[in-house]
């Protein structure tokens, strides 16, 4: 049933003050439409707009707390969050449209973060392919099952620049690059969007948290941040505004302080920069319960400076905490609070509802054939088995161990890892069904029927009994080679999951060396959120596939890589610390004034540990043998508005067929102020048959070499410029130009 008499009563409200004022005639429908609908809102329909609760779940399924159906009833809540399935969805919208006043429908939103139900690699996986077209697919599916099932609106992408691997965050972001990580949002936005909200298969996107979250200091999740504004605009910012530039309609505003003023009351952040400089015509959601947080914060002294703050300061919507609807009417009728404030934050709210078509139809999402026929198709299973090959990460392969061989022989499978299908999908899984993943163990039984596969866990992933660590020697004593599955359980990794020490768990490492002393080959599966500190394993397996939690179809994408069906060609999108004394660690760090030098003690360094990460960024083998051969500059300078050309030359040496991500790095020799030692400017991918060369071709504009400047303007600076290009962010190829 539409909401026929609401419609035609705003229509009408709408032409009616059109008529009487030219200037309004010459706004948009959708403009005209808001507008009428809240010239005839009271304070608390008004308010209840900007109200956002949750629903929740017990063993039953899906249900709201009594008092918010009231509230629904009562027009005292705008959105809900927590709820889907096309019935569900159904029956609290009714609740909105049948009882209100003005049938203004709900609007629905869940953490779809990697896939509805069917479950894709994590953000950071998919990260590690390089391929903005997949990663835009992955949240192109990820919208047509969530819609399927009645919502509206994720809360993702997020857009934080993570460069600490102890913060369990860093699994839900691109990386620690602002280039990359910018490309990666305006893709995952165009996914979940596509080219019009009113469709019935997209969502609307949350770019979050904003900002800088991903700073948060020592790695601990919920913790300050503190940093220049120079590196804030630089680093922080950039891959926020490339997702909402994409078009992202919503912002989630972050935990942490800035400056030290919680993001949730910082206008700075929420009115300068995203309204003002950015021209943002979304709206804006606090993080769960973060208004109330502020009297945490010690910024707010009570409940209503609390909504004051947040809504003065920029904030549309408050998750959770009821704040708004408990103060903001008051706060109005006591001149506090502007009314002006509240109804542009309700106009903001309402076209995006417009935008998603609720106003025509509030249960145009809640298809239950939908739901029936587009959730876990066998094109849905196979683009998140595609995903997740192209996720894997090869990063060591000594004496070519990798690809294993089809034909038959003795496998042992070993590891807390290899068979555990809750694990598979990691955290923010959504609705996924993890009895439904595919373990690894069960992807090489599936890839390779004829050989004779053993399989011992060895241990928990946690803890420190070693009671299964003689069942796990003695299946490995009897096979060929051993496929050892370590790393992290689903938990580790996320919101509240930050590890002060990110080595393997529990007793796996143990486990490891227990292993390797067999002498039998081993191939270690490294399953985990974020960056682990593995020098030993680095050091002593000579086969590590990193395999991140890479979702529903993770067995069988792993098995694909194992046995050679699928060459791997996954990049880092972070950099792998040797231990966690390096932290924050990350490829584009400065040179200081003493840069390193081996032989000068003087020089900043460890007197423990080397200056070099583990891996570094971009870093990912092939099975394939690519070569640098060449680098080709257009000019030895450019101008204004001139375009350099680089050509790289590659060559494939190897006799496997295979994908190089070719990347391309600039340093800025000197600037006025300091400069990061590279950066990443540009990358391509390339395929090679055996022997086969190509050029890949690049270009740079002078607007790619803007920076920051010492007088806080933005631009670039003449000069002399390095440029790199090769397989990671240690690329040797290089050559030098000028900027005159």
């Amino acid at each position: 049933m539409r909401n026929t008499i609401a419609f035609i009563l705003l229509a009408l409200i709408g032409a009616f003050s059109a008529c009487q004022s030219p200037q309004k005639a010459n706004l948009s429908a959708e403009d005209q439409f808001v507008d009428s609908l809240v010239s005839i809102m009271t304070i608390e329909e008004k308010v209840g707009q900007l109200t956002l609760y949750t629903s929740d779940m017990d063993q039953t399924g899906a249900y709201i707390r009594k008092e918010y159906e009231t509230d629904i009833k009562d027009g005292k809540v705008g959105a809900i969050f927590n709820a889907y399935g096309a019935a569900y969805t159904r029956r609290l919208q009714e609740m909105a449209v049948n009882n209100t006043r003005l049938r203004i429908p709900l609007l629905f939103g869940y953490d779809v973060i990697h896939g509805q139900r069917t479950i894709f690699p994590m953000p950071l996986a998919e990260a590690a392919s390089w391929n903005l077209e997949a990663i835009q697919r992955s949240a192109r599916i990820a919208a047509e099952e969530a819609t399927a099932e009645g919502l509206h609106w994720t809360f993702a992408p997020m857009c934080d620049i993570a460069r600490d691997p102890r913060w369990g965050r860093i699994v839900e972001g691109a990386g620690e690059d602002p280039y990359l990580g910018s490309l990666i949002g305006a893709a995952r936005v165009k996914g979940f969007q596509g080219d019009d909200l009113s469709q019935t298969n997209t969502m609307a996107a949350c770019v979050k948290h904003f900002a800088a979250y991903g700073a948060a200091q020592a790695g601990r999740d919920y913790h300050s941040v503190d940093m220049s504004r120079m590196m804030l605009r630089e680093v922080y910012l950039p891959p926020y505004k490339a997702a909402l530039d994409a078009g992202a309609v919503t912002v989630m505003s972050s935990f942490n302080d800035l400056d030290g003023i919680p993001a949730t009351a910082n206008k700075f952040l929420m009115t300068e920069v995203l309204r003002d400089e950015w021209h943002f015509k979304g709206f804006v959601v606090t993080d769960y319960t973060s208004i109330m947080e502020l009297l945490y914060h010690g910024v707010a002294a009570d409940t209503a400076e609390a909504a004051e703050l947040s809504i003065k300061a920029g904030i549309d919507m408050d998750m959770q905490s009821g704040f708004f609807m408990q103060e903001l009417p008051r706060l109005v009728a006591e001149k506090k609070v502007d009314e002006k404030l509240v109804d542009e934050a309700v106009k903001r709210i309402l076209k995006v509802k417009y935008q998603l078509g609720l106003f025509e139809d509030p249960y145009r999402y809640c298809s239950e054939e939908r739901e029936k026929n587009e959730i876990m198709t066998p094109e849905k299973l196979e683009a998140a088995r595609d995903m997740a090959r192209r996720s894997i990460v090869l990063l060591k392969n000594e004496d070519q161990l990798l690809p294993l061989s089809k034909s038959d022989k003795k496998i042992a499978v070993i590891g807390p890892l290899a068979d555990s299908k809750r694990d598979m999908i990691g955290s923010w899984s959504a609705a996924g069904d993890w009895t439904k993943s595919v373990t690894l163990l069960e992807g090489i039984k599936a890839k390779v029927p004829n050989a004779k596969i053993t399989f011992a866990k060895g241990c928990e992933v946690d803890g420190n009994d070693t009671k299964g660590f003689a069942e796990a020697k003695r299946v490995a004593q009897q096979s060929d080679v051993v496929i050892l599955a370590v790393g992290e359980a689903y938990w580790m990794s996320g919101e509240a999951a930050s590890r002060s020490n990110i080595d393997l768990p529990g007793v796996q490492q143990q486990l490891v060396e227990m292993i390797h002393a067999t002498g039998k080959p081993v191939v270690v599966v490294l399953m985990n959120g974020r960056p682990l500190t593995i020098n030993w394993i680095d050091k002593n397996v000579p086969a590590i596939l990193e395999t991140w939690l890479l979702g529903t179809e993770a067995g069988n994408a792993i098995a694909d890589v194992i046995f050679g069906d699928y060459n791997p060609s996954g990049k880092l999108p972070v950099t792998f610390p040797q231990n966690v004394g390096q932290i924050p660690i990350y490829y584009s760090m400065k040179n200081t004034g003493r840069p390193f030098e081996a032989d000068d003690k003087y020089t900043s360094k460890y007197l423990d540990v080397s200056n070099d990460p583990l891996y570094v960024f971009g870093h990912g083998l092939s099975y394939a043998d690519f070569e640098y051969v060449a680098m080709r500059l257009s000019t030895e300078a450019i101008h204004e508005n001139e375009v350099l050309k680089i050509e790289v030359e590659l060559k494939n040496k190897g006799a496997y067929a295979g994908e190089e991500v070719v990347q391309l790095y600039v340093q800025d020799l000197v600037g006025s102020v300091t400069r990061p030692v590279r950066e990443l400017k540009g990358f391509k991918r390339q395929w090679l048959e055996p022997g086969q060369s190509a050029v890949v071709t690049f270009e740079l504009a002078v607007k790619d070499l803007a920076f920051y400047k010492a007088d806080g303007t933005f631009g670039a600076e003449p000069g002399e410029f390095r440029v790199y290009a090769g397989g990671s962010s240690a690329a040797k190829l290089s050559d030098d130009f000028i900027l005159e």
